[in-house]
């Protein structure tokens, strides 16, 4: 179960002027060994236990903008006063004016044990752009220059982590709503495509209700796994919603959803959440909407 509220990454995004509902999007793809992941909607502390189950001992914030924390002159803090400011522990490596501007750098690393990353994405305040990489515990001044080498240099579309053998995870947050992923292992792409889906009918359900935040179970894995089977590309837009159950049309793409990309005007499958049971189900739509038997339980 997961804790889903009303300022969620669904809840407070949309599309176009007519301010439609933000889609779930996802597109997975394998190369070198990594499994690189574009997918939306998702704020940074909406996956960061995701990130922790997965990471090695430290986490580097290699990036950092945000509104929430600035100056009397209105421009941003540094990442190590913002870390300051929440009480968490971390090392503070300087880049100097050579990272400034450069894509997913910032001026400064921030180096934090992995299990000081929630109280650091604690949900007070907003990144729009956070970059981070797990590495191991320890790592020297020299070791962490040549990884902003690395994320300095690696051209548009290449894997960060085939270029740095040492991380289990590369995340990337934009707009506190788009992410780019890269793991090691098909089990993380898998959790976060079940985490969206949870996101999206919690969402629903605390806008329905009225309530601060719901509870929502997650998928199981086999409901992720077989989505990224049939295809690797996929949007997703709520169907009908009620206090018994949230739908969820599913539609495969032929690449990755942009926002100038119309929504797709019928769907493959459909997702379904019984509210009180806590179970999902996904079915052929035109099946579901006839009530036959889903694909799976």
């Amino acid at each position: 179960m997961i804790e889903v509220g009303q300022h969620g990454a669904f809840s407070v995004n949309c599309v176009g002027v007519e301010r439609r509902p933000f889609p779930l999007s996802f597109s997975v793809r394998e190369a070198e060994g990594v499994w690189q992941v574009t997918a939306g909607a998702a704020q940074a502390r909406e996956l960061v236990d995701l990130l922790v189950a997965v990471a090695d001992d430290a986490v580097v914030v290699l990036s950092l903008e945000t509104n929430s924390y600035l100056d009397e002159h209105w421009h941003p803090l540094r990442p190590g006063l913002i870390a300051a400011d929440l009480g968490v522990p971390c090392t503070v490596h300087p880049l100097g004016s050579w990272a400034a501007g450069t894509y997913e750098l910032a001026e400064e690393l921030l180096v934090m044990d992995r299990d000081h990353l929630p109280r650091f994405l604690d949900g007070s305040w907003s990144a729009y752009e956070l970059a981070l990489v797990d590495v191991p515990a320890g790592m020297s001044a020299e070791q962490l220059d040549e990884l902003a080498l690395v994320v300095g240099t690696a051209g548009i579309d290449e894997p960060i982590l085939s270029r740095w053998e040492d991380s289990r995870f590369w995340f990337s947050g934009h707009d506190d709503c788009y992410v780019l992923l890269e793991a090691r292992d098909r089990a993380l792409p898998v959790a976060v495509l079940a985490r969206l889906m949870a996101l999206l009918a919690g969402s629903a359900l605390a806008e329905l209700t009225g309530v601060p935040s719901v509870r929502v179970p997650e998928p199981e894995s086999w409901l992720p796994e077989q989505l990224i089977a049939t295809a690797p590309h996929w949007i997703g837009a709520l169907g009908e919603v009620t206090g018994d159950l949230v739908t969820i049309k599913l539609a495969a793409l032929p690449a990755r959803w942009r926002l100038a990309v119309a929504f797709p005007q019928r769907a493959d499958l459909m997702a379904t959440l019984d509210v009180h049971s806590g179970a999902w189900r996904i079915a052929p739509a035109q099946c579901a909407e006839r009530g036959a038997v889903p694909l799976g339980s």
